[in-house]
């Protein structure tokens, strides 16, 4: 079976949550690509919805947009993206990346919220603190 840690980004806080997706919940992001939205019950985030953004395999090698399917392949980068940071003008490398198919390699899945439910995030994922203020 294949387990998953998704990271969901939660544009309106700024902040990151850190979630695990395994069995048929990690099933359910088995064949999107990045770019795809998935429903945020996979994660505990019921009435959710996540758009894939990136993620990176058991090794750390980085998903690439621009690679099709979930194989390895070395992809020549002259500029600034996943993976890559040229150290001045002009510069190039080959750099082994995924695909940009989530795939049973996949250790890590990065996400964005896109729309929202009825209840807050932290609620669904009990992080709410109790402010109540009457500590006399």
């Amino acid at each position: 079976m294949a387990s998953f840690t998704v990271v969901v980004g939660d544009p309106e806080s700024g902040l990151a949550h850190q979630l695990e997706a395994e069995g048929q919940d990690a099933n359910r992001f088995i064949g999107k690509e990045i770019g795809q939205e998935v429903d945020g019950s996979a994660v505990g985030l019921d009435g959710y919805t996540l758009e894939i953004t990136g993620g990176s395999d058991n090794a750390g090698r980085p998903h690439n947009e621009t690679v099709a399917g979930s194989r390895l392949q070395e992809v020549l980068m002259n500029e600034r993206q996943t993976g890559y940071k040229p150290g001045r003008d002009g510069e190039r490398r080959r750099i082994t990346a995924r695909g940009r198919e989530m795939s049973a390699e996949t250790a890590q899945i990065n996400a964005t919220i896109t729309e929202r439910g009825s209840e807050s995030v932290e609620s669904l994922l009990g992080l709410e603190s109790d402010e109540d203020g009457d500590d006399e």
